[in-house]
């Protein structure tokens, strides 16, 4: 045998037997689709954290038939917690892409961690579903293509809370947390509101739980003036910025308005009969199957109702499977982006699309006026009219 042919035989026999060895490793990294789920799980956001995290497991349960397959691939779920901090979420995420070789990523809770995370996403070209952080930035002026959003934004906050209370003679005073999170739900509110006036923005820090110098110049900018006065707070977290109701303030003839919130949160709300906002979701309002399935798993495995933030897991879980389906288990980046933009998709709120222009997610926000019902613990949101994506004239904020 020459020499040069027993080289080239004995190379390809070495190739092929590496193949053999390297075979079963890569055959299962290949039969998996790698999802990092990064949130709090800790930290001051850990309610919302959790129920997403709840959401999203169930929501992949559902739309994979209790197969957890795309095809012959396998999801598998990293969690990772964010604690709530930027520097922390950023981290992570690059370890996930990098480290863990996520082929994409889920989260963040916090919209200051989201917009630590966003560059990261970009950096290593994958794509980055947003849920449930809000602030408008993160498909506004902070967006890049990687970058999806189910969760709804401070605009649709915004803009659905206005039509409550958007009316002549209406003054408005602001409450929200001095973060990403109010700065932009305020800015989105200022900007929605048409009608009523708003003579003042109060900031505090997302650590507040003594009220009252805030209450104070909220009332002062408000008791004198005429007409309707209403303090609209945009709150997230630990902290009850209702005990501003504890000053008196009806002697002013003041009304708090608010969106909607969590079930514990709500607790408060059972305070203000009549009480008028717009919630991003409520276990009772939707009409429609994945609603029901959701409702129904959750009382089966906790004995009680989905919150506000499962929903928002099982919307984003709802998402992933559509994207995977429709991309026959392709998961890399450019793929999913052609796959995802225009791409429409079932949710427990009903239909949501994703918007080709900023890849935020368009979907129906709820008009309530709060309802005492000794049978609940909290203020119950009873639906005054489904504000469909079609009546928003959400703007698009991002320089694509």
């Amino acid at each position: 045998m020459h020499r040069r042919t027993w080289i080239a035989r004995a190379a390809l026999g070495a190739v092929a037997m590496a193949c053999a060895f390297a075979s079963p490793l890569a055959l299962s990294q290949n039969k998996q689709i790698k999802i990092a789920h990064i949130y709090s799980k800790t930290g001051p956001l850990e309610a919302y954290g959790k129920q997403t995290a709840i959401g999203f497991m169930m929501g992949l349960d559902y739309a994979t038939g209790g197969t957890m397959m795309i095809g012959d691939k396998k999801l598998v779920v990293i969690e990772k917690d964010d604690q709530g901090k930027p520097d922390l979420g950023k981290s992570l995420l690059a370890a996930a892409y990098s480290d863990d070789k996520a082929d994409l990523a889920v989260g963040p809770t916090s919209s200051g961690v989201a917009l630590a995370m966003l560059p990261i996403a970009e950096e290593y070209k994958k794509i980055l579903l947003v849920e449930p952080a809000v602030a408008d930035s993160i498909t506004g002026d902070k967006w890049n293509k990687y970058i999806f959003r189910t969760g709804r934004n401070s605009s649709q906050d915004a803009i659905s809370n206005a039509v409550a209370l958007d009316k002549p003679g209406t003054v408005i005073a602001t409450l929200a947390q001095d973060y990403a999170f109010g700065r932009d739900g305020v800015k989105a509110f200022k900007d929605a509101i048409k009608k009523a006036k708003l003579v003042h923005e109060e900031y505090l820090p997302t650590s507040t739980t003594d009220f009252t110098a805030g209450a104070q110049r909220l009332i002062d900018k408000l008791k004198d003036q005429p007409g309707r006065k209403v303090i609209f707070i945009i709150w997230a977290g630990a902290g009850n910025p209702f005990k501003i109701a504890d000053m008196d303030i009806k002697r002013y003839g003041i009304e708090i308005a608010t969106g909607g919130n969590i079930l514990p949160a709500m607790v408060a709300y059972k305070q203000f009969p009549g009480m008028e906002g717009a919630a991003y979701y409520y276990f009772g309002i939707p009409k429609n199957a994945v609603n029901e399935a959701m409702v129904a798993r959750h009382y089966s495995q906790f004995k009680a109702p989905p919150d506000f933030f499962t929903a928002g897991g099982f919307s984003a879980a709802m998402a992933v499977v559509t994207a995977l389906k429709n991309s026959k288990g392709d998961a890399s980046a450019n793929t999913l982006i052609k796959t995802m933009e225009g791409m429409s998709f079932d949710t427990p709120k009903g239909k949501m699309t994703f918007r080709k222009e900023d890849h935020q997610a368009m979907q129906s926000m709820y008009h309530f006026k709060i309802k005492v019902d000794p049978a609940f613990a909290w203020g119950v949101p009873e639906l005054v009219h489904e504000i469909k994506a079609e009546e928003m004239q959400i703007p698009i904020r991002n320089k694509r």
